[in-house]
């Protein structure tokens, strides 16, 4: 079924993006945008609460408009677009500093509303594919796709990561780095 090797992929890659960028958030904060590490945690904290946030929204639009499929598939568009709109804001040759950040900025809330859009629908929506007998193994599945696209992306991206260039200085103390 075509459905649901969509929604186990697509969980898969979304906990990859989001783990994998929030392994290296605070890091381009503080090297790239050259904040202090009271702004660069405060703006991680603040994104990360508005992750946990947005789950609301998204459950209402999917409840009382759009329905759980078509919730997915459009707030996995504005997720990427999220992801494209950061990285944009992350090569160096783009603009300002100012525009540097309102691109990141814009981004996360976008990456934001999207991750937290398509939280209540995803395993509602997997879980309503299948009768008693096979929705376990479903279940299986599908976290385990949730599980594994974290565990990697926060193995794998800061080894992808484009090494930090010689004089600056990272703060080794700040746990989110």
């Amino acid at each position: 079924n075509f459905s649901i090797c969509f929604i186990v992929v697509n969980e898969f890659c979304e906990r990859f993006s989001y783990y994998g960028m929030k392994a290296l958030l605070t890091l381009y904060f503080l090297t790239y945008l050259k904040w202090d590490k009271d702004l660069s945690t405060a703006v991680y904290h603040a994104f990360s609460g508005l992750c946990y946030f947005t789950p609301i929204l998204g459950a209402f639009i999917a409840d009382s408009w759009l329905g759980k499929y078509k919730t997915i598939i459009y707030l996995s568009i504005v997720y990427v677009i999220g992801h494209v709109v950061k990285s944009v804001g992350a090569i160096p040759t783009v603009g300002s500093t100012e525009l540097h950040i309102a691109l990141s900025m814009s981004g996360l809330i976008l990456i934001a509303l999207g991750t937290g859009g398509i939280k209540p629908c995803v395993a509602a929506f997997g879980g309503d594919q299948f009768d008693e007998e096979h929705r376990q193994k479903f279940f299986s599945i599908f976290y385990m796709s949730i599980n594994a696209g974290s565990f990697l992306s926060t193995i794998i991206t800061p080894i992808l990561r484009v090494p930090t260039p010689k004089g600056t200085t990272i703060n080794k103390g700040n746990k989110h780095t």
